[in-house]
């Protein structure tokens, strides 16, 4: 594009007396733009931080991947074997066993819940944190060793509103039911469930409803008792050197132990609600870049009226030699110019109010309600690159009928033009 060519574009976008309603009308097309990229940047950076909120909040009691088995009895006998194996996988930062069951929960005569039993190795020396949630007890001992007062590790940590629903409190007992380590006793009386009564010894709370309002840890060993798992466990958890590189760490495990052993990272466990996220994601820049698409229009008719005023001096330019092509040229400039100063506006917007919005908590929310006290923000360069990229692109196409209209004008009849 010759400067020639730019000149003329410029001069035409500028108000001159006689054709300031031209002018007004580039602007509120620069407005449109400017709105539809704002919003833009600032819905996805805010479905980007409810996600990784949520993934964060998954992670705290959910391991980067575990290492799970085949089988009837769907446990992981000889353990001790592959847990040595998948400490020596490369990337692989901690690993630990686990027990994972379900119990009915009674703190009274007349009331029962059922739980998840989640089973892992009591806090202390040598103990890898595979998971944040031993940070996470707000009440009671203030760690997972589940001392209890007996001197025996048979405390448990219940998630906060699972003791308000029961309501206990550290120091009181609870009744657990489990049918998974049931007894056969005779045909007569059949099987016999499995009955503990333990003590409370802390709650935790992860902001995570699933975990809060429904697990229960306890030890290691008394879950495989209680599970009636003999020596066995459910599976190994497995923290990695980067939770973006866990299946890939996966995929090695299962090779390094080979069948009846199989692997499932954190996004295959929680793939249904992260898919529905990304959906949601999508669905929202597909409605917001509609505001994009109705300022190509503005741009469509501002450029059309451009056209039909300077249709004389159009005639002018192609009379003395100037090639359509150039003609083309200075009407895809304005629109271009249009759509990148909207564009560069609707960035600088979008950004100071997502970074606005995360760094005072403008939009407040109730905890107790969603878990999370304001509006995450989390805007992602890749985000914000298809978004400059989408609004250029259709700044562009919106461009090419009026040019072509100006392009096409026969010198004569545009000379001659009221």
């Amino acid at each position: 594009m010759t400067k020639l060519e730019l000149s003329i574009a410029w001069r035409y976008l500028r108000s001159r007396r006689g054709s300031r309603l031209l002018s007004l009308i580039s602007v509120i097309a620069m407005g449109g733009v400017l709105v539809g990229v704002s919003a833009l940047i600032v819905i996805i950076g805010v479905m980007n931080g409810l996600q990784r909120d949520l993934r964060e909040k998954i992670l705290i009691g959910s391991p980067d991947a575990r290492v799970l088995t085949y089988g009837e009895g769907l446990k992981v006998e000889g353990w001790q074997t592959a847990l040595a194996q998948v400490r020596q996988v490369p990337g692989v930062v901690a690993a630990a066993p686990f027990v994972l069951t379900q119990a009915g929960v009674t703190a009274g005569p007349d009331y029962a819940v059922a739980a998840y039993i989640y089973g892992i190795e009591p806090q202390g020396p040598g103990v890898p944190d595979v998971t944040s949630i031993r940070e996470h007890v707000v009440k009671g001992a203030g760690d997972f060793r589940f001392a209890s007062s007996d001197g025996r590790h048979r405390g448990v940590v219940l998630g906060k509103l699972l003791a308000q629903r029961l309501n206990v409190v550290p120091g009181q007992t609870v009744r657990l039911v489990s049918f998974a380590g049931a007894r056969n006793i005779n045909a007569a009386i059949g099987f016999v469930p499995r009955f503990e009564e333990l003590e409370v010894t802390g709650l935790f709370e992860t902001g995570m409803y699933e975990y809060d309002n429904g697990y229960i840890y306890m030890s290691l060993d008394l879950a495989k008792e209680f599970a009636g798992l003999g020596d066995a466990v459910t599976g190994l958890e497995v923290k990695t050197v980067d939770r973006w590189r866990a299946t890939e760490i996966a995929q090695q495990i299962d090779r390094t132990l080979g069948w009846p052993f199989r692997t499932e990272d954190w996004q295959a466990q929680n793939q249904s609600l992260f898919q529905a996220l990304k959906l949601e994601k999508l669905g929202m820049g597909v409605i917001l870049l509609l505001i994009v698409i109705v300022a190509a229009f503005n741009i469509v008719s501002t450029l059309t009226m451009v056209v039909t005023d300077k249709t004389r001096e159009i005639g002018i330019l192609k009379a003395m030699g100037m090639p359509a092509r150039s003609i083309r040229r200075i009407f895809f400039a304005q629109g271009v110019v249009i759509g990148a100063v909207g564009t560069g506006l609707g960035v600088l917007l979008g950004f100071g109010a997502a970074m606005a919005l995360e760094r005072y908590k403008l939009i407040r929310l109730a905890p107790e309600v969603y878990f999370i006290d304001h509006l995450p923000v989390s805007t992602q360069p890749l985000d914000v690159l298809w978004i400059i990229l989408a609004s250029l692109a259709i700044a562009a196409i919106a461009t090419l009928y009026p040019a072509r209209q100006a392009a096409r004008l026969y010198p004569i009849d545009a000379i001659r033009h009221d």
